[in-house]
């Protein structure tokens, strides 16, 4: 096994970094650069510019709109783009539900729905969690009970990202209460303009309106927006957790965090040296840094048996699990090398509506709430813990 970028995929990175020169929107680059937070027109914005060149949707088949790029090549793309500081992609019209209808859906629904999320006409949220299933998903209690041509929805979704922007949800749902916890599951697509339900927001740690609970009362849903057959809904959430557990492994953001981490680090001071020439802090940069090297060289290697045709199982669980909790340690180290600097908050530079901090004072404006936003990526997409048991029964066999 070669893991080695050939010839033609260095050609390839270049051609993305001509791009991201060219086509990144100035504005929407300085705001991930200092860690403020994007409008929903930014992120639509900087979709429709991908859109253009025809590289939103990479994962997806090229006659649906894909790129037929390589795993490798993907794994460039994204490399490059944390790497010029361009917005992570909205995952969740793109990346996880649109698998799911390519996979799983009708050819209607795949008519339908495809062409508007490539053109972000719909912007997709996830309809998962519960207040009482979150790692034990399966043991999710919204209903969806058939009347006529429609199912009627009542229950409680939680922690729905970005749902204040949705006008879609994809939902799993229990349609049959009787049967096995897996086995009664759907997978329903549903309109969040539709009357009887509310969305409130959840205000985090940072402060951000991120996340949200999604009330549910007597929502009629037609029938032919159910994904696959009744009581398979398991089964797309299983396919769609898969996808969504690779991404969230973020190598090249971690990358990215890294380089933020040293240049932060040669600019404060430690008893009059620059922090980095400090033995302990040195010693712990250095420890993520080869720890993130060993995840590049597993995430390589996963990809180059997908680039020969090998399916993607537990890897994906590995990848997600020490991936989450290396972004986790250097944000903590980025905050630590800030020592008091990374104490306040400044609500409006991060929200973008306030420009009067620079240098230092910009640096440590990010760092606390960066550090706080990073705790979820342990939890969401299935808890460490969970994925843990998955490495042990599927590759240990315990």
């Amino acid at each position: 096994m070669n893991l080695q970028f050939t010839e033609a995929e260095n050609v390839f990175r270049d051609e993305v970094r001509v791009f991201l020169a060219e086509a990144l929107p100035s504005d929407i680059q300085n705001k991930v650069r200092q860690g403020q937070r994007l409008t929903a027109e930014e992120h639509v914005r900087w979709q429709n510019c991908l859109n253009k060149q025809g590289w939103l949707a990479p994962s997806w088949p090229i006659e649906h709109g894909g790129t037929g790029w390589t795993p490798v090549e993907k794994h460039i793309f994204e490399e490059e783009c944390a790497a010029a500081h361009a917005p992570t992609v909205v995952p969740f019209g793109v990346t996880m539900v649109a698998p799911v209808i390519i996979r799983f859906g009708s050819e209607s629904q795949k008519n339908h729905y495809l062409p508007r999320i490539l053109d972000n006409h719909d912007w997709w949220c996830q309809g998962y969690s519960e207040p009482g299933a979150g790692s034990d998903l399966a043991d999710l209690k919204t209903r969806a009970e058939r009347d006529g041509h429609d199912y009627i929805v009542n229950g409680q979704k939680t922690w729905t990202t970005l749902g204040q922007h949705a006008n879609k949800m994809f939902c799993l749902v229990r349609t049959d209460p009787k049967a096995k916890k897996q086995a009664g599951i759907s997978f329903l697509l549903i309109d969040m303009d539709s009357p009887g339900i509310t969305v409130r927001p959840i205000i985090t740690l940072d402060g951000a309106h991120e996340v949200n609970e999604v009330f549910l009362d007597d929502v009629r849903v037609p029938v032919e927006n159910r994904v696959g057959a009744e009581g398979e809904g398991w089964t797309c959430a299983k396919f769609l957790l898969t996808h969504e557990r690779t991404g969230i492994a973020g190598l090249g953001h971690a990358k990215q965090a890294l380089r933020h981490l040293k240049d932060v680090a040669r600019r404060q001071t430690h008893r009059g040296r620059p922090l980095i020439e400090s033995p302990s802090f040195r010693e712990q940069i250095v420890r993520s840094e080869l720890e993130l090297m060993a995840l590049e060289v597993t995430n390589l290697r996963v990809l180059a048996a997908a680039r020969d045709g090998g399916a993607l199982g537990a890897e994906s669980s590995l990848l997600k699990i020490r991936g989450s909790e290396l972004r986790q340690r250097l944000s903590d180290l980025t905050r630590r090398a800030l020592g008091p600097q990374a104490l306040p908050f400044f609500p409006d530079f991060l929200a973008g509506t306030e420009d009067g901090l620079e240098g230092d004072q910009a640096l440590a404006a990010a760092a606390s709430q960066q550090y706080f936003n990073r705790r979820k990526l342990s939890i969401y997409g299935g808890a460490n813990e969970i994925q843990k048991n998955i490495v042990a029964k599927t590759i240990l066999g315990m």
